[in-house]
């Protein structure tokens, strides 16, 4: 039996985050992944915020920044489209596109060199509850091998057992679980160089197309859709979009990317006795956009920093209630807020998108950001005035 004080389940950018801050607050931590590379395959459209980067503390490398973002473009179904890009707004708070095969691993070792023991090929095949932790079964490579600690955190993605394992319910209801494919390609075409691409309507139902540039003719090019809305497999409807498009003609994929995304918000139980869950399997993703690696690590920030003080005093859910406290604090008006606005816009027919992106044709803006959006929005719509005004901060 390998003793320890804290496991984290899991090497995505959530995971790490937790294990590091854990480490970095006197905890000794072992962060484990079942696979051998990580950060590879990629589920992700690697698209992220530079502030909330900044806001981390993680400071910004050209070797895992593929592309920083000069602005956006959002299109309707019959093809208008609403500029937003440095010659029209301010920048001040751009995205960057990731190389998720290096970001992962960078800060994997940012939790290695806090003081986390890392362990990849190591899959988690069951937990125990025990009165003052958690026992919990791998196996590597043939070897079966049995760990003990005070403090357990599922940072296992959308589609992870750990917090089931535990009794807690699942980050996403079925209904409410994204769809996502992807394609990274090169010869792609851009009207403007730099400007990531959002595209609403029938082409992606209950979701979005997007196209994150890469490099001078690199992008991720997919789409994440809710199935019970669709009539079509994700994969069907990218295809479909990609055929029609002129800016896409050439483009050859060099990698095909699939998974789920919760879009339901966060959880409502993120923690019990000696557990506490994080990332994408803790919900904690923004709905209406589907990024979730910023809200993922700054729940595993806080999951780390509350775990390193827990092993100190009290390892029970009394205690560990304020991580929930500090990460609801921090990302509840997004999940709430953006869920509504998602339920919003994705319930618009083609027309009506249609007829809400030739009046914002007509608007300018003064930054790039969900709320400024929103505000114009409702600004020209009754409806979404009626629906949505409340939640303009």
């Amino acid at each position: 039996m390998i003793e320890t004080d804290v496991i984290v389940v899991g090497s995505g950018p959530a995971g790490s985050s937790a294990a590091k801050h854990a480490a970095l607050g006197g905890a000794k931590v072992i962060l484990m992944d079942k696979k051998s590379e990580i950060g590879s395959p990629k589920r992700c459209a690697e698209e992220v915020p530079v502030k909330g980067l900044e806001k981390l503390g993680i400071e910004l490398s050209p070797r895992w920044i593929a592309k920083r973002i000069d602005g956006m473009r959002i299109l309707t179904p019959d093809g208008t489209d609403i500029w937003l890009t440095k010659d029209e707004v301010n920048l001040s708070g751009a995205d960057c596109v990731l190389e998720r095969k290096v970001f992962d691993k960078h800060m994997a070792m940012d939790a290695a060199r806090a003081g986390a023991e890392i362990r990849i090929k190591t899959l988690v095949t069951g937990i125990e509850k025990i009165e003052n932790g958690f026992i919990v079964e791998t196996e590597s490579m043939g070897k079966k091998e049995d760990f003990k600690c005070k403090i357990l955190i599922a940072a296992d993605g959308p589609e992870g057992h750990v917090a089931r394992w535990a009794g807690l319910l699942p980050a996403a209801k079925a209904n409410e679980m994204g769809s996502c494919v992807q394609y990274e390609m090169c010869n792609v075409e851009f009207e403007k160089p730099g400007i990531s691409e959002f595209h609403f309507g029938s082409c992606a139902p209950g979701g979005f197309v997007w196209i994150f540039p890469k490099g001078d003719d690199i992008a991720n090019v997919g789409l994440g859709i809710i199935p019970h809305k669709a009539e079509k497999s994700p994969k069907e409807y990218l295809d479909d979009f990609i055929a029609k498009s002129p800016y896409l003609k050439n483009a050859q994929a060099v990698e095909l990317n699939v998974g789920g995304d919760p879009a339901g918000g966060m959880t409502k139980k993120l923690y019990d006795d000696n557990i506490m869950v994080v990332g994408a399997a803790a919900g904690q993703v923004n709905p209406l956009t589907g990024e979730g690696i910023i809200p993922g690590m700054i729940g595993g920030m806080y999951a780390g920093q509350v775990a390193a003080q827990a092993i100190k005093e009290d390892c029970s859910k009394k205690f560990l209630k304020l991580y929930d406290k500090m990460v609801r604090e921090e990302l509840d008006y997004e999940s709430k807020g953006y869920k509504e606005v998602q339920d919003y816009i994705y319930s618009l027919s083609d027309e009506e998108l249609n007829e809400l992106g030739h009046a914002l044709h007509e608007e300018s803006f003064d930054e790039i950001s969900a709320n400024e959006v929103l505000k114009k929005i409702i600004k020209i719509s009754p409806k979404a005035s009626l629906k949505l005004g409340k939640l303009v901060m």
